[in-house]
């Protein structure tokens, strides 16, 4: 089977209405849009989100809230996942990116406590909580604040 052998299965589709081809086709004349209004006019009708002059959906409900637009979107790694790295080597948010730890690089990385690490390594990155940096230097890792 190719592409070029492809049909739709029979009577699955219509044939699309042709209108304003005179009178006879039967839909000649208003084209099947009525006599009169919004709707017959070209260029007629709402917008999608109108409602017939009730207070449309977006006014109705409350807003509430603050956006900060200062705010630092952060990478999080945990502990567990620095052990794909070999003894002594440094970690950067450049090789996390190359061995698919961090898939996209947002405004920095931080690191969390979460699981166990069991090499010594040299972890640079912009924020660690606090007992992250426990846990590295207690195996005898270093850390960098970038």
């Amino acid at each position: 089977m190719k592409i070029n052998n492809l049909s739709p299965v029979k009577n699955s589709t219509k044939k699309t209405k042709r209108v304003g081809r005179g009178c006879g086709s039967g839909h000649g004349k208003t084209s099947c849009r009525g006599e009169n209004g919004q709707n017959s006019r070209s260029g007629g009708g709402v917008k999608p989100h109108f409602e017939g002059g009730q207070m449309p959906l977006y006014r109705r409900i409350p807003k509430r809230g603050f956006t900060n637009i200062f705010k630092k979107d952060f990478n999080v790694v945990n502990l567990e996942r620095l052990n794909i790295f070999k003894d002594g080597d440094i970690v950067t948010p450049k090789e996390l990116t190359e061995s698919g730890i961090i898939k996209k690089a947002r405004d920095g990385v931080k690191i969390l406590a979460k699981g166990k690490l069991l090499k010594k390594l040299t972890i640079k990155a912009n924020k660690f909580s606090k007992k992250a940096v426990k846990e590295i230097e207690l195996i005898g890792g270093k850390i960098e604040v970038i």
